[in-house]
């Protein structure tokens, strides 16, 4: 089932040209549109579907700083300072709200591997700590003194994903950048080896710069064109309950369930240590790649085999510009979710917090989450191809940096000065030698 989305009016007609074009309207594409259309360039954001349809608005919500690989801390850090004004920036709800994110430890082998994490956090000035179990059960309570203390910053948020990417977008509008809706981008055109158009299903915007913000579409996308993008897609499942008095009102994370409060007054809640992982003819082409990703997490990844190999089987990278697309033929993805995941996760957050008895499962649903090798997204420009640009791979934590990942791609593209340093964002490093590996605190 698909979570509901605040609508956004697409504007009735496409530009014949723009600075910019973006393909996809999550909080990446968006964020990057906004961004670019302050500093007064004229931008078309073009989605196949709908607003936030996809990841953007199935996440859970966390906009956090902690537990994030070292690489993205600059970056995440801004996204925070973005987040807390965005609401008024923008005059509209995002539903931001600056309530703190926790990791309970259950163990001390949770305590060690949290207190090294805020090792990593102490050159950035975070003010993430560890908490004793009396300072844990005064931000989660209910838990009847099991946890042996949690990883905290305080500083830390949530959000609200049905709300953020279409609120943004709309400011976009109101900036009077172009925000078009069922509009997929077939690809583009080139002259003398720099990007000069891109061809969308209503026809043709002159442009020199492409920023491809398509989530799990956009390895697809780029293989049309020849660019390797080493991306997975693996399934995140999650459920919000009706409104529920259970006295949290911090992001928390457990032994396999994690919950956020809601503005509706239920919670998200969701396993956070299990996916599923559909086996793909890429599973094969990347398994290279992906080893030591695999190897760190194969005891969350759930795999199946079945409709989805197929489907990607037949979805060549070889279609015409003046024909029918993948991207057309499925305007929003919109995976099944995993009862079984769902019920472990309700029942792991019962067993941890009594407090939740009798709550009630409003509804469920799955998004795509585009994964790179080392968890850590491409936010750059492609060498190979002038003109093109690249934010994806946020590998599931994209909602909370969405608006700082913005921000950065906004800058490379205009060619100024960079909110933060670029550089272990960049495209490259997937085909330079670069040692690609998941960051790890142990």
């Amino acid at each position: 089932m698909s979570p509901p989305v605040d609508p956004v009016t697409s504007n009735p007609d496409q530009p014949k040209e723009a600075d910019a074009v973006i393909v996809g309207g999550g909080i990446i594409g968006v964020s990057t549109a906004y961004f670019l259309a302050k500093r007064g360039l004229k931008v078309v954001l073009c989605e196949k579907g709908r607003i936030g349809g996809e990841q953007s608005s199935r996440n859970w919500g966390y906009c956090r700083q902690q537990g994030r690989d070292p690489g993205e801390l600059p970056l995440i850090i801004e996204s925070l300072r973005i987040w807390r004004g965005l609401e008024k920036e923008i005059d509209d709800e995002v539903g931001f709200r600056q309530a703190g994110v926790a990791y309970l430890a259950k163990t001390d082998e949770d305590l060690s591997t949290y207190e090294q994490w805020v090792e990593h956090a102490k050159p950035y000035q975070l003010d993430t700590r560890l908490l004793s179990p009396e300072e844990t059960e005064k931000i989660a309570p209910g838990g009847g003194g099991k946890w042996k203390g949690a990883l905290y910053t305080q500083s830390d948020g949530r959000a609200e994903p049905s709300k953020a990417a279409p609120a943004i977008a709309r400011a976009v509008q109101r900036l009077g950048g172009t925000v078009l809706t069922d509009c997929a981008v077939r690809g583009f055109d080139t002259e003398a080896g720099r990007i000069s158009a891109v061809i969308t299903e209503k026809g043709q915007i002159k442009t020199q710069a492409l920023v491809v913000a398509g989530g799990a579409w956009s390895r697809l996308f780029l293989r049309r064109h020849g660019i390797d993008l080493p991306q997975q897609t693996v399934v995140s499942n999650v459920l919000r309950t009706k409104p529920h008095e259970a006295g949290i009102e911090t992001s928390v994370s457990g032994p396999n369930f994690s919950i956020r409060r809601r503005l509706d007054g239920g919670y998200t809640v969701a396993h956070g240590s299990a996916s599923n992982y559909d086996l793909t003819p890429d599973s094969f082409r990347l398994m290279k790649a992906f080893w030591p990703a695999y190897q760190m997490e194969k005891k969350a990844i759930r795999f199946r085999f079945g409709q989805r190999f197929f489907e990607a089987l037949g979805q060549t990278p070889d279609w015409k510009m003046d024909g029918e697309t993948p991207f057309e033929k499925k305007r929003v993805w919109d995976p099944e979710p995993s009862k079984p995941i769902l019920e472990e996760a309700i029942r792991n957050l019962k067993a941890a917090f009594p407090s939740f008895d009798g709550v009630a499962v409003a509804e469920s649903w799955a998004g795509s989450i585009d994964v790179t090798p080392d968890a850590v997204p491409a936010i750059s420009d492609v060498a190979e191809q002038p003109g093109l640009f690249v934010a994806t791979g946020f590998s599931g934590h994209g909602f909370g940096i969405g608006p700082g990942a913005g921000r950065l791609m906004a800058d490379l593209v205009a060619g100024g000065p960079t909110c933060v340093d670029p550089a272990p964002f960049r495209f490259s490093r997937f085909h330079d030698g670069t040692r690609i590996r998941p960051f790890s605190p142990t």
